[in-house]
């Protein structure tokens, strides 16, 4: 009878023990009071059980405690802080809207903000930004720029002034993933690099990941730029804009439904060359773009959104060369929440870029490009606060135009020419797991499943001994092979394919409350190559997929951090040092032609890569004066041994530094508030000199003097320098309502250093000597920009 007794009274204390701990779910979506604009980022946090969430790309949060009485506080830079008690028995969900820290000034503020470092979370290798800051970075002609602004981070870089494109961690330009509202932008250049793509006016916000990258992304080895374009105001109608020395922009959005559907749009346009019209110079580099977005609430459950943008580059000279060449891209996406803790979207997405040049002299018309199609369709399982998923697939379909010509006219003597289209198909399915597996250890962990396939083409080279490029004993050089016959295959048909496995660990140890250390693994696969001789991308190269003969690129990295939070978040320090190992990069051949190739597989070999370094990337996040201090030291390598012992391979096999090292980066940015009327910015960067390759000696040919070079990329252009500053004077800052304005005025390359972008050798025919002559693209450069809204 005591047995029974007992286990009756210890059934009955576990059911109510259970009871006590029944588990309640509270959901929602977090937006800006004075628009409905989704918020991303936004910290959902119960002081009480010191445990919390934030939203996601679509400012939905979720979130499972015990029920029970609490306070919950809804925190975001720039907004009033929002504490409210919530009594929660059952699930329910509760959308909040935060007001602008400007509306009401006698409310706490909110400091933290997604540019610090999270302690807790194993995210690492990560820079968020919001559109405030970029827009507060001196730039050259006083257009604020998405690019520009992160290579003012660590492991950020590029080819230098006038380049487009970055490289992060030592890699090409062509390594890096860039998404446009989920959509791939295969150049993210205007003016070859006088301006990016991105309109900062629509841009809600971006996150640059250089390592511990998700597995829900895929398809590029070195980094992911994830951009989300603003959804629009559904509340009230609002244009803001932009007048420049060299370029203006204008958008405008408001609601098409009240508080359930809105628009955005938005465009800009240079017109220096217009000034060049009335100097009857006949000559003009213009570009201009659009952006676009609609927005629609269907009901509680389901969100739509059809976002897009269009933009192109122009490029004329005396009539008798035209070049145009952009990006087209469209998002069609349904958001859908199945319950209060799994969240859907799936994404129907087209991707276009194309390249068009006309030669009126010679009567042709010559275009190129890459469009894909892709479908998306991700999940977010909030299981428990310390145990979520993310799953999904992915897949994208691929055709490659290498490039045709057009004659102009029956009488212009050129024939019709046609490289040979080709296709592809990249699948992709992904998990995601976030585990918080004690009060002091969290990991971040997944994997991703990737099959690229490359389909038929109407003409495919068939090589003896399967080798497209041969090594010439005799010379002492690599040559293309000749084809012993053209087969074709059908489109349907898959003639290589690749299956790769990408797993991805990322883990965080608390040290304490201010401090932890992080450590990261990624392995990734990159199906498709941007074929060029050049250390910048240009808008000519060509995008390759890999097949029978080009081999996917294979990246391992591994990083391990040190990040610490100083006198109460008013400073930060993330240290990082990272290693790069890359199977499978491709390296052109001495003397390679790679414009119009139909057969580029004839001129490259697969080599191997690597890149290791360390950085530092300090802050200070409050007060009057805030910024950053980064510095980068690293080295970025490749090597391309020969396939048998007889062959050289290129550089004699011997290891080279690639086109994007650079040894010391060092970039301080800072901007200082004088009064609410005055704000001053500026930063300082320097590089050590990307490597180049000089002749080390010269011959005479038939009376002609030739350089002979020596090995790969042996010196080093001079190292490069350079200030600028800025001042925003804003008339009526605490206007917050009608027409609001700002003058900002800028200098770019303070001190005017002529840094060099590259140096040519030639002969001085008059002196008759070999000289070496520098060329710089930019000196100082004043700027003055009037912004607008209303």
């Amino acid at each position: 009878m005591n047995n029974f007794l007992k286990l009756c009274l210890f059934l009955l204390f576990g059911i109510s023990f259970s009871f006590a701990q029944e588990q309640v779910t509270l959901s929602g979506t977090i937006t800006d009071a004075s628009s409905n604009e989704t918020l991303i980022g936004v910290n959902v946090i119960f002081p009480e059980l010191k445990t919390g969430t934030t939203t996601n790309e679509y400012g939905f949060y979720s979130i499972t405690i015990p029920e029970g009485n609490y306070t919950v506080q809804i925190s975001y830079l720039g907004f009033n802080t929002i504490s409210k008690q919530i009594e929660l028995s059952t699930s329910s969900k509760q959308d909040f809207s935060l007001k602008a820290s400007s509306e009401e000034l006698d409310e706490v503020v909110v400091e933290q903000d997604i540019e610090r470092i999270n302690i807790k979370k194993p995210e690492m290798s990560v820079n968020s930004m919001s559109a405030a800051t970029i827009k507060k970075i001196p730039v050259v002609l006083g257009e604020a720029d998405v690019i520009k602004s992160i290579l003012l981070l660590p492991g950020v870089s590029n080819a230098g002034e006038a380049s487009s494109g970055f490289n992060v961690r030592g890699g090409s330009a062509d390594q890096n993933l860039i998404l446009l509202d989920e959509a791939i932008i295969f150049n993210s250049s205007h003016l070859f690099g006088f301006f990016s793509v991105f309109n900062p006016d629509a841009i809600k916000n971006l996150k640059l990941y250089k390592g511990g990258i998700p597995s829900r992304y895929g398809g590029r080895i070195s980094s992911v730029l994830d951009i989300y374009q603003k959804d629009g105001n559904s509340k009230n109608f609002h244009m803001t804009g932009g007048i420049g020395v060299v370029s203006s922009r204008i958008l405008a959005e408001g609601p098409i439904v009240k508080n359930k559907g809105s628009f955005l749009i938005g465009g800009r346009s240079s017109y220096a060359h217009l000034f060049l019209k009335l100097t009857d110079n006949d000559n003009s580099a213009y570009f201009y773009d659009l952006n676009t977005k609609l927005s629609y609430k269907l009901n509680e459950n389901n969100n739509l959104y059809f976002s897009g943008y269009f933009g192109r580059d122009v490029f004329d000279i005396n009539d008798s060369f035209n070049n145009v060449y952009g990006n087209s891209v469209v998002n069609l996406r349904w958001n859908h929440l199945f319950s209060d803790k799994l969240f859907s979207n799936l994404s129907l997405i087209y991707s276009d870029y194309y390249y068009g040049l006309t030669l009126n002299f010679v009567g042709f018309n010559w275009n190129s490009g890459i469009n894909n199609f892709n479908l998306k369709y991700d999940f977010k399982h909030y299981i428990s606060n310390k145990f979520k998923l993310q799953y999904g697939i992915n897949n994208v379909y691929y055709k490659f135009n290498p490039g045709e010509i057009e004659p102009e006219g029956d009488d212009s003597g050129i024939n019709y020419f046609k490289l040979t289209d080709k296709y592809a198909n990249e699948a992709a399915a992904y998990i995601d797991i976030e585990h918080q597996i004690t009060n002091k250890l969290a990991i971040e962990y997944g994997l991703r499943l990737s099959r690229f396939d490359r389909f038929g083409q109407d003409e495919i080279n068939v090589y003896q001994n399967n080798t497209p490029v041969v090594y010439n004993p005799d010379l002492g050089i690599y040559e293309k092979a000749t084809p012993i016959d053209t087969i074709s295959a059908s489109r349907s048909k898959s003639i290589k394919s690749y299956t790769n496995l990408e797993p991805r660990i990322a883990a965080s140890y608390i040290l304490d409350e201010t401090q932890s250390i992080k450590a990261s693994y990624n392995r990734m696969s990159q199906y498709l190559h941007l074929i060029t001789n050049t250390s910048s991308p240009t808008p000519l190269d060509v995008w390759a997929p890999s097949g029978s003969f080009i081999k996917p690129q294979l990246l391992d990295q591994y990083a391990v951090g040190y990040f610490k939070n100083i006198s109460d978040n008013k400073y930060s320090l993330e240290t990082e040092l990272f290693f790069k190992n890359i199977k499978n990069r491709i390296d052109y051949i001495d003397g390679a032609d790679l414009i119009a190739n139909d057969a580029i597989e004839q001129v490259v070999l697969n080599g191997e890569a690597k890149a290791y370094g360390m950085e530092v990337l300090f802050r200070k996040n409050e007060g009057k004066l805030q910024g950053w201090l980064s510095y980068t030291l690293s080295e970025s390598k490749q090597r391309t041994p020969g396939r048998t012992p007889d062959e050289p391979g290129i550089n004699n096999g011997k290891w080279y530094y690639t086109p994007y090292d650079k040894t010391h980066d060092i970039s301080v940015t800072a901007s200082y508030t004088l009064t609410p009327k005055w704000n001053f910015g500026g930063n300082f960067i320097f590089q050590t000199g990307r490597p180049a390759s000089y002749p080390d000696g010269q011959y005479e040919y038939e009376g002609i003097t030739i350089p002979s070079y020596g090995e790969r990329n042996n010196s080093r252009l001079p190292s490069y320098n350079r200030l600028d500053i800025s001042a925003t004077y804003t008339p009526k800052p605490k206007k917050t309502k009608g027409w609001q304005s700002e003058w900002v005025f800028s200098i770019y390359n303070v001190y005017n250093r002529k840094n060099a972008a590259s140096v040519s050798f030639r002969e001085n025919t008059e002196e008759m000597r070999n000289e070496a002559v520098k060329l710089s693209i930019y000196g100082i450069i004043p700027s003055i920009t009037y912004n607008f809204k209303f």
